[in-house]
Formats: structure tokens, sequence, C-alpha cells
């Protein structure tokens, strides 16, 4: 299977954008605060070079088209507009919840975090499948 570099690079940093976000989650469960920190500005780190990376590339490539058929096309789409969507609102959400922390406003960090991490998990992780959707599972004959 040959597949392309800019995009697996992508899907790369979204996954490990996700898994950061996930490990993060599990120390603030755990109240190791100082490992929650290090795997949050990993997965925000992730994140930023994802968004450079993406729009570097789309700066400069056309989209791929989704060319399969039947219902599987109608979930393709369902995941691909939910991701952008939701990807848009994270752009100014994310740097928010971040300031609050790195000022110790904890309380108010927390308020939003408990709505952006749900969120932040499903951009990244949905971004990994559209990739998996458009390039391995389905891809253009």
């Amino acid at each position: 299977m040959d597949l392309p570099l800019h995009p697996t690079v992508n899907a790369t940093l979204n996954l490990l954008a996700g898994l950061h976000l996930l490990a993060g989650y599990y120390f603030i469960r755990r109240e190791r605060r100082s490992l929650h920190k290090a795997a949050m500005l990993g997965a925000a780190t992730y994140s930023v070079l994802f968004l450079i990376s993406y729009v570097l590339y789309h700066y400069s490539a056309l989209a791929t088209p989704f060319t399969h058929g039947g219902a599987v096309r109608g979930v393709y789409f369902f995941i691909l507009i939910t991701h952008i969507v939701l990807a848009a609102a994270l752009v100014p959400l994310v740097p928010l919840t971040l300031w609050r922390a790195l000022r110790g406003n904890f309380p108010r960090h927390k308020a939003l975090a408990r709505w952006v991490f749900p969120v932040w998990v499903y951009v990244s992780l949905t971004g990994v499948a559209v990739y998996l959707m458009l390039y391995v599972l389905f891809p253009n004959a």
C-alpha cells in the first residue's frame, strides 16, 4: 500500500494529540498534576503542528474526493463535517482553556475543560478516522 506522506504525517500528529489528551485525562484523574500538564502541553503542541502542516498542505494541494458509495459515504461525510465544525470551534477554546490553567485559574479552567476536552478528543480521533477512510479503508480506485 502506497500511502501519501503529508496526509499520513497529519494523521499521525492527530493521533499523537489524541493519545496525549487521553494520558492527560488519566493523570488528572489520579491527581498527577505535573504529568497532566506535560501531557496537555504535548497535545497542544501536536495539535499546533498538525494545524500548520494541514494549512501548508491544503494551500498547495487539492482536496482528495471520497468516491466510495453506499451507507459508508454518509458515515464519512457525517464524520468529516462534524470534525471540521468542531475543529473550528476549538481554535479559540483550546488556547483559552490552556491559558486559564497556566495562569492558575483552575476553577475556570476546569469548567471550560469539561466541554473542550471531549470535543478535542473527538476532533483528534475523527481526524485519524477520516484519514483511514480516505486512504486506507476506501482509497480511490
